[in-house]
């Protein structure tokens, strides 16, 4: 087991800031309230001491590692980790022999894998049978959709549990964490920060808390202290920490925020001379111009939609081109593109329409893919009737047949409603005499 790394890794006052202040208890996490809130899933969990299998599905420094390591420490079991990175099917043994000796002695194992979307499907597959006997309990981490990254034999066996990027509140209050800390963070020093630096580091981290931490850990150390020991953390200080140029902010720090929602705004309200005037405010106050053409290319498909389909071309060109020629010369691709999109007629009924089908799969789970439009590519698929009376739609008068594609549950049911806007109305005539 010398291998591995066990619960309680050695931390030293050197040890990353991240590191020494892991949270021990779900008390002490921040964030991810709609799952380890009062009475929510990891809560129950956790209080009953049980230890089902998971994936945590999530971008990088949400929680997913400490989050393993309390269920462990909760139900007191051992935590192995390893990164799916440096160990394979060998190892995955030994963890499994060193398993079943705990058991012996009443003492379950957690086996965390980081990363565990690059395990290929043979090292997924050596982690099945011991899942399923309870041998380890296995919590992988991800940010990868497991939906196409994790075996489905092996996520049967697994909750899937998803994390979101953390808010700029939380950030926050884990960096005030951090500061106070006298023990194991910042506290030790006597400090001043500027207004408005919590802000930035919070808002530059994009909902990475490590990134965050790593941040204020480095402001601290480049940062040195004046006459009588005290460290003045500034802006320009936060910015050289975390290499990114700072936004201007104002007092209550929400300055970013509205000024990105009114450029957003002004598009959707097809209003080209104030979605310019903001996106001037944004590239004045320093921000990164492939962040704006990402919302273009966003509200392109959202509030443009098929009322102009060339749009999300249009949008995705700039993007293009504001990163091949970038900046300052920027603004000139942006502009063109700003002008457009405002300009540009506007539905979003395709963007309804996902939100409507996706009510559904989730108030209705995995409803039966209907049998004659299911593959049959073996004799045994053929015989249950997979593909039996499939019609192919280009053996019919105008490629077009009635036919059944949805669910049972769900025949006839529309979520695609076109507009009578732009070429939106042509695609709403189309569909009329397609499925009459």
């Amino acid at each position: 087991m010398e291998l591995f790394e066990r619960d309680k890794p050695d931390l030293t006052p050197s040890s990353p800031l991240a590191g020494r202040l892991r949270p021990k208890t779900i008390d002490e996490f921040v964030g991810q309230e709609h799952l380890v809130g009062p009475g929510k899933f990891l809560d129950r969990v956790i209080k009953k001491g049980e230890l089902p299998s998971l994936i945590l599905w999530g971008p990088p420094g949400t929680g997913k590692t400490t989050l393993a390591r309390i269920i462990a420490e909760a139900s007191k079991a051992e935590f192995v980790e390893f990164s799916a990175v440096l160990s394979g099917v060998k190892e995955i043994r030994e963890v499994v022999k060193a398993a079943k000796d705990n058991l012996k002695h009443g003492k379950k194992t957690v086996l965390f894998v980081d990363e565990i979307h690059r395990f290929n499907k043979a090292q997924q597959d050596a982690f099945l049978h011991s899942v399923e006997d309870g041998t380890i309990t296995l919590i992988g981490a991800t940010t990868e959709n497991p939906s196409f990254e994790v075996n489905a034999p092996l996520l049967s066996r697994c909750k899937v549990l998803v994390l979101e990027a953390l808010s700029m509140e939380s950030i926050k209050k884990i960096l005030g964490r951090a500061i106070s800390d006298k023990h194991h963070g910042l506290g030790q020093y006597a400090s001043k920060i500027d207004e408005g630096v919590l802000d930035f580091m919070a808002d530059s981290s994009e909902g990475d808390a490590r990134t965050a931490l790593n941040c204020v850990e480095t402001a601290y150390m480049i940062t040195e202290p004046d006459s009588k020991g005290v460290r003045h953390i500034t802006m320009d200080i936060a910015v050289e920490a975390m290499q990114r140029k700072a936004l201007l902010y104002d007092k209550s720090g929400e300055e970013h925020y509205n000024v990105i929602s009114a450029f957003i705004k002004s598009m959707r309200g097809s209003d080209p001379d104030a979605a310019l005037y903001w996106l001037a405010r944004m590239i004045e106050a320093g921000e990164d111009p492939l962040f704006i053409a990402r919302r273009m290319v966003i509200f392109a498909s959202e509030d443009v939609g098929n009322a102009d389909p060339r749009a999300a071309s249009v949008a995705i060109a700039v993007k293009d081109a504001v990163d091949f020629i970038g900046m300052p010369e920027g603004w000139i691709p942006l502009a063109q593109g700003v002008t457009y999109l405002a300009s540009a007629p506007k539905s979003n009924a395709s963007y309804m329409a996902y939100l409507e089908a996706l009510e559904d799969v989730r108030r209705d789970g995995a409803l039966p893919v209907p049998l004659h439009i299911r593959n049959a590519p073996t004799g045994l698929m053929k015989g249950l009737g997979y593909g039996k009376g499939y019609k192919y739609p280009h053996s019919f008068k105008g490629a077009v047949v009635e036919q059944q594609y949805l669910p049972d549950k769900l025949k006839g049911k529309r979520y695609y409603k076109p507009s009578d806007r732009g070429y939106e109305k042509e695609i709403a005539e189309r569909l009329k005499k397609t499925l009459k």
